[in-house]
């Protein structure tokens, strides 16, 4: 594994701006000194993409900050390269690091919708509400020519049962057939992921992921054919977008948005030296401003993994923000009703048998 060294300049349209050794990894390779290798050069970094051939398919959430019981991914690693994003450290798993090969080595699970048919053909499985993008977001881009995440919903179709999805990409709209047929049976609930509503803001943040203005447009178009969409606020990063919430939250409202949520910023493992060496080229008039009020969230540390607070943080400057949230959600009627997944109508089908609907 080669650690790249850290360039003088931004590296545009990518979040990670280095590859740090995978911590599992007993041995390394780094540029100890850069300016004494004449032949070292930085190509292009084209995304690979590699099949999974696991014979399971949902993951068991047991994080009692997260309201489903099961999550589903069907990738592994995220194109849209958002720096801050807490996935980067399962990607140590793969045997990858959570920098750039976080953004361009892509694992694939292309048997995805067939282990959740089995799984849902099963005995042992009882109906419950299942996670889409729990980890990495099902809609990245490799999903227009996989049509994972497609499948995955048709087979939540078939046996009626319910599914959350969260995502960052307008890509979700090439689904709205299936998205209208499992809100006819209040099986679906969508939240968009909007981090603020500058939009320079977002091209540094996360490179390659929808516009917010699209994002909005994903909340309008699902709430006018009766889906039931939420906006997700996160993660609130101190001194950069977290004077941005009202603006988010209003604009959520006004395109449709029924529901909210935010999380704090949390830099653990990886992504604490990942996200410091991004901001420090990004904002460097401001970068350790920004480092200090992380920490001050956290206890003085930038990451906090202990339940109940590492979503939210604590001390004075995350009252603050709690307080705004809830403010701003009563000013623009946000959850006000708590929308209830229907379970009642589950079928269990036999395998390779479809429901006529």
């Amino acid at each position: 594994m080669i650690q790249q060294e850290q360039p003088k300049e931004l590296v545009k349209g990518r979040g990670a701006q280095s590859n740090p050794s995978n911590r599992f990894h007993a041995e390394a390779y780094a540029i100890e000194h850069p300016e004494a290798i004449d032949d070292w050069e930085k190509e292009k970094i084209n995304t690979e993409y590699f099949q999974e051939s696991g014979k399971t398919v949902l993951n068991k959430v047991t994080s009692p900050d997260i309201p489903l019981a099961y999550s589903l991914n069907p990738y592994q690693g995220c194109e849209h390269g958002c720096v801050y994003c807490y996935a980067r450290n399962s990607h140590e798993y793969w045997g990858f690091s959570a920098g750039v090969d976080f953004e361009s080595k892509i694992v694939v699970k292309r048997r995805a919708p067939e282990l959740l048919r089995e799984l849902f053909s099963s005995r042992k499985w009882q109906p419950t509400p299942i996670s889409l993008s729990g980890n990495t977001d099902c809609y990245q881009p490799i999903e227009r020519k996989m049509g994972i995440t497609r499948k995955i919903l048709e087979v939540c179709l078939d046996y009626k049962n319910p599914v959350g999805i969260i995502t960052k990409n307008a890509l979700i709209l090439r689904d709205l057939d299936l998205l209208q047929e499992l809100a006819k049976h209040n099986l679906v609930s969508v939240f968009t992921s909007i981090t603020s509503m500058d939009e320079d803001l977002r091209r540094k943040l996360e490179p390659r992921t929808s516009k917010y203005t699209d994002r909005l447009k994903i909340i309008e178009t699902l709430s006018k054919e009766g889906i039931h969409c939420g906006v997700m606020n996160a993660p609130i990063i101190p001194g950069l977008n977290d004077n941005h919430m009202y603006e988010v939250l209003r604009r959520s409202s006004m395109a449709g948005a029924k529901s909210a949520g935010y999380t704090m910023v949390r830099l653990n493992g990886a992504i604490g030296p990942i996200f410091k060496d991004w901001l420090s080229l990004t904002f460097p008039d401001r970068a350790q401003k920004v480092w200090n009020l992380i920490s001050d969230a956290h206890g003085g540390d930038v990451n906090d993994s202990r339940f109940g607070v590492r979503m939210k943080g604590e001390g004075n400057l995350a009252e603050m923000i709690e307080q705004q949230f809830k403010l701003y959600c009563r000013q623009f009627k946000l959850n006000e009703e708590k929308f209830e997944y229907n379970i009642s109508d589950f079928v269990k089908l036999r395998p390779g048998q479809l429901r006529l609907f």
